[in-house]
């Protein structure tokens, strides 16, 4: 798995869309994404590949928690509880990104990728991925030094990185 993760990790972004495609038709996989702070990157860099309406058909971009709510079925008693940028919050994004679109696969990102909006628990640079589908997910809280679009960068990197190894890891198909 080393030897898998340093090669993800020297690809660029469109390579790394291209082999999520590849995998995402392999597996007959329809995916979608929840975006919070990277604004519709990661639909952006999956949809800059010919072809990817095979298996991209929608991306939510929920910037405010009211949206998140709204389109996504994000409660609005677990953005209150954890905040907007948690493991709480991305997981039920994902779902419910999956969940509307019919995606058996998403991914889901909130952060503070600053320059402001940080606090001493969330400092600017935090961001929540999650992966998974409606049934089952799993998160994970990273920090990106640099500026916004550095920030915003990693994340949607580490985005589709992370779907292309939940793939790969779990080779579920469409039924």
């Amino acid at each position: 798995m080393v030897h898998r993760a340093a090669s993800l990790a020297n690809l660029d972004l469109i390579t790394l869309a291209e082999r999520l495609g590849r995998r995402c038709r392999e597996h007959g996989l329809s995916v979608t994404a929840a975006e919070s702070c990277t604004g519709g990157g990661v639909a952006s860099a999956i949809t800059a590949v010919a072809g990817s309406s095979d298996y991209f058909e929608t991306g939510y971009v929920t910037y405010s928690n009211a949206a998140k709510a709204r389109l996504l079925g994000v409660p609005e008693a677990t953005i209150a509880e954890h905040g907007a940028v948690s493991r709480e919050v991305v997981e039920a994004m994902v779902a419910g990104a999956c969940r509307e679109s019919g995606a058996r696969l998403g991914v889901a990102i909130s952060g503070v990728a600053g320059p402001g909006g940080g606090s001493p628990d969330k400092p600017v640079g935090t961001v929540w991925l999650a992966w998974g589908n409606a049934e089952r997910q799993q998160a994970e809280r990273l920090h990106y030094p640099g500026d916004r679009r550095a920030v915003r960068e990693r994340a949607v990197r580490d985005a589709i990185v992370g779907l292309i190894r939940h793939i790969e890891a779990n080779p579920i198909k469409d039924t």
